[in-house]
């Protein structure tokens, strides 16, 4: 199967470029030169992934970004110049799946596109916890089917990415994860400068679940090794 990805990128160079290695590497590539039109590829050919650059005329990759996830849980990796912890954050809190700064690696891009599509497939069509289990620990409730999270039955909306790190952890409590362990289970690959973009992630999460940042109840942060769960 040759999954179709769609590359919203102004800069006709950095496009091609993806383009490249991108059906080098098998794939199907739709282009856009703006956010605009990279919407209405998204409703006409349903591509597998996105990957949207921030700065693009007409509707830039953060409200691109927002629109999409009204409707939609396609893989969305952001590739972008703006380099700030304060512009990941945005990111990923409205609903990106990945983060990756300019200049990059374009053998780089192609490995997360795999690892996307390889963790948001096998998730969604596997038999273990995609098939219907639901994960509880304390007030938390967490449909693996619906792929809903609901704490004292008051659903709780998480991004994809945010889905599958609680996933891993409520599926065994009490357990440490380090931070790689917890990427390879969710992305398939875990690259050196993944260890913030996980900070991230748990940030949101400990924020959404309503944990305290310096004493949290839920996700805790085992100095040194990684994070954990705390069991019921």
């Amino acid at each position: 199967m040759s999954y179709k990805i769609l590359v919203a990128e102004d800069d006709t160079d950095i496009q091609e470029v993806l383009r490249l290695y991108l059906e080098n590497a098998g794939f199907t590539v739709l282009a856009a030169d703006n956010g605009r039109q990279a919407y209405e590829l998204l409703g006409t050919h349903k591509p597998d992934l996105a990957i949207f650059d921030i700065m693009m005329p007409e509707l830039n990759g953060f409200e691109l970004t927002k629109r999409v996830r009204m409707t939609s849980n396609i893989p969305i990796i952001i590739l972008s110049a703006m380099n700030s912890d304060s512009d990941k954050i945005l990111g990923l809190d409205i609903g990106a799946d990945d983060y990756i700064t300019k200049p990059f690696n374009p053998l780089e891009v192609v490995a997360r596109v795999q690892s996307n599509l390889r963790r948001k497939y096998k998730l969604d069509g596997s038999a273990g916890t995609a098939g219907g289990e639901t994960l509880v620990v304390g007030e938390l409730s967490l449909d693996t089917k619906k792929f809903t999270l609901k704490k004292n039955d008051e659903e709780i909306q998480l991004t994809p990415t945010e889905f599958k790190i609680l996933a891993t952890l409520m599926e065994k409590p009490g357990r440490v994860f380090t931070k790689a362990q917890i990427y390879e289970r969710i992305n398939g690959e875990y690259f050196e400068n993944d260890d913030n973009t996980m900070m991230v992630h748990i940030s949101k999460l400990r924020e959404k679940l309503g944990d305290d940042s310096k004493n949290p109840k839920y996700l805790k942060t085992v100095r040194g090794l990684g994070y954990k769960i705390e069991k019921s």
